[in-house]
Formats: structure tokens, C-alpha cells, sequence
């Protein structure tokens, strides 16, 4: 075990089940856009590596955009219930069909926040993409269009997903 990995408690699920599953996905996205377009909104940080593997999954001409949000403080496991924005979109949605691409969906707080921010500017069509979901933890109710993978209540890390601040390089999804 090295030292990286010393804190983890297991594997939930591995690289190949991972690169699997995206691959999936980005084939339904593709499908079902088909013949539109489409702007791929990652959600920062923890979004990031999802996204470069979901979007070379997808088959059809697509736009990128970012937006960092955060809902929890330096160290904390959980989230305050106050999202903020700390950077928004640079591109116009108006009339645009929007896909977030999200790491996790929580308790919701942060995610229904951001999707009647996002309504407001009049998107022609608003979906949101997680890799991770966790039914559970859920305490308001935000649709999730597609799903990687449901996971029980536990602090997961990996893929892009930090543990305080750290992990998001490991190729899997471990819980912490």
C-alpha cells in the first residue's frame, strides 16, 4: 500500500468498470442529441476528469463550458446548504440544449441551487449528467438524466473527486 493509498477503505469501483460505464453514457448522450446541439457544462473541480473521458465518448459536435461551485469549506465532508458561484459560465445559454456534467449529487442542496440559477437564462433544454449519485444523502429532490453509478452513503474519493483536496488523481473511486 502506498502512501496515497493508506487512508482509502476499498475500491468501489475500478478504472475499467469506470472507462466502462462513460463509455456507455457518452453513447446514450449521443443518441439522444443526435441532430442538435449540445453545450457540455463540467462542474469544477470534481467534474473535470469525467468530462475529458465522457465528451471523447461522444459522437456528435458538442461545446464546453465551466462553472466551479462550492457548498463546503476548506476540510469539510459536509455541505453548508449555501452554494455559491466562485466562476460562471462564459457562454450564453439562451435557446442552448445544456448538459451539466457533474462528479457526485449529494444531499441536492448545490445542484437545485444551480439549476434555477440556470432556468433563469433560458436554456432550450437542461439535463444534468453525474457520474456519481447518491439517493440516500438526497434532502431535495433534483432530476439526474443520467447516471454512472448509484453509491451507498459513504465519502468517496478518486476520478477527480478529492478528499480533502487530495486523491483526485487515483484512476478509481475509492471510500474513504
Amino acid at each position: 500500500m502506498t502512501e496515497l493509498t493508506a487512508k482509502l477503505k476499498r475500491v468501489l469501483f475500478t478504472e475499467a468498470q469506470i472507462q466502462a460505464r462513460v463509455a456507455e453514457l457518452g453513447a446514450q448522450i449521443s443518441r439522444d442529441y443526435a441532430g442538435r446541439d449540445l453545450l457540455l457544462v463540467c462542474i469544477l473541480r470534481g467534474g473535470v476528469v469525467f468530462l475529458a473521458d465522457l465528451m471523447r465518448h461522444i459522437t456528435i459536435p458538442c461545446y464546453l463550458d465551466f462553472m466551479a461551485v462550492t457548498s463546503y469549506g476548506v476540510g469539510a465532508r459536509e455541505s453548508n446548504r449555501s452554494p455559491r458561484i466562485l466562476m460562471d459560465l462564459r457562454e450564453d445559454i439562451a435557446g442552448r440544449n445544456v448538459l451539466l456534467v457533474e462528479d457526485i449529487v449529494d444531499s441536492g442542496y448545490t445542484f437545485d441551487h444551480l439549476l434555477q440559477l440556470l432556468r433563469t437564462r433560458e436554456p432550450a433544454s437542461l439535463k444534468v449528467c453525474a457520474l456519481l449519485n447518491k439517493p440516500s444523502r438526497r434532502e431535495v429532490q433534483v432530476p439526474i438524466d443520467y447516471v454512472g453509478f448509484n453509491i451507498p452513503d459513504e465519502y468517496v474519493c478518486g476520478y477527480g473527486i478529492d478528499a480533502d483536496e487530495l486523491y483526485r488523481n487515483l484512476p478509481y473511486i475509492a471510500a474513504v
